[in-house]
């Protein structure tokens, strides 16, 4: 199977492609150190599997992730982090990614990883289930979706529902109605009140970062 990497530490790129070129089954086609560069490889040679590092300066995985299905609508995707954040996991399972996995995996886990994803499986790396596993079900948090998370990230930016719906590509309408759902599953009167919350629960700070 053919693959591309992208990933903004060298040592990374590096420590991958060592325990990838013994595998008769891999080959490394291509790695890139940034989002545009990493599409236009992608988009170039087609890879079978493609890993995406979560977060490179000032771009987010995923966000890289949608455009590169555009480019190579059969190329599966795998999401590498050294995070197990449930804001994140919840947005890639929205994402339909098609593996989670942390950088602090073993190699032969990375290796079983890939290949299940080559087989049409799914794959969540043991702690990232975990932290599915563990989460509160007392939190009213936890009754929203992957999308409404989203959408309480960029509120608690201080964003407008018109720049929201731009940044998600949906409509005005749309987001006034996730942000109702939001504040009726979470008991809150406002949208700064939720944005408080979501300062609260560490979201945001992610958001903002991608603006």
């Amino acid at each position: 199977m053919r693959l591309v990497l992208i990933d903004d530490h060298p040592l990374v790129l590096q420590g991958f492609e060592a325990v990838i070129r013994l595998q008769d089954d891999m080959e490394v086609v291509g790695t890139a150190s940034c989002g545009e560069a990493g599409i236009h490889i992608i988009e170039e040679h087609q890879p079978d599997i493609s890993i995406v590092d979560l977060r490179l300066p000032g771009e987010y995985g995923l966000d890289i992730i949608k455009k590169a299905r555009q480019a190579a609508p059969q190329c599966r995707f795998i999401v590498l982090t050294s995070f197990s954040d449930k804001a994140d996991i919840k947005r890639a399972m929205a994402e339909k990614v098609e593996g989670y996995i942390l950088k602090e995996a073993l190699p032969e886990e990375i290796l079983n990883a890939i290949r299940l994803v080559a087989r049409n499986r799914t794959y969540l790396d043991p702690v990232i289930m975990q932290t599915l596993l563990s989460q509160d079900k007392n939190d009213p948090i936890e009754q929203l979706t992957p999308r409404e998370i989203e959408v309480l990230e960029y509120l608690a930016t201080g964003m407008t529902n018109r720049q929201i719906a731009a940044k998600l590509f949906v409509t005005e309408y749309t987001i006034k109605k996730h942000v109702g759902q939001i504040l009726g599953k979470l008991g809150l009167a406002d949208r700064t009140q939720a944005a408080l919350y979501a300062c609260s629960h560490g979201l945001g700070k992610l958001a903002a970062a991608f603006s």
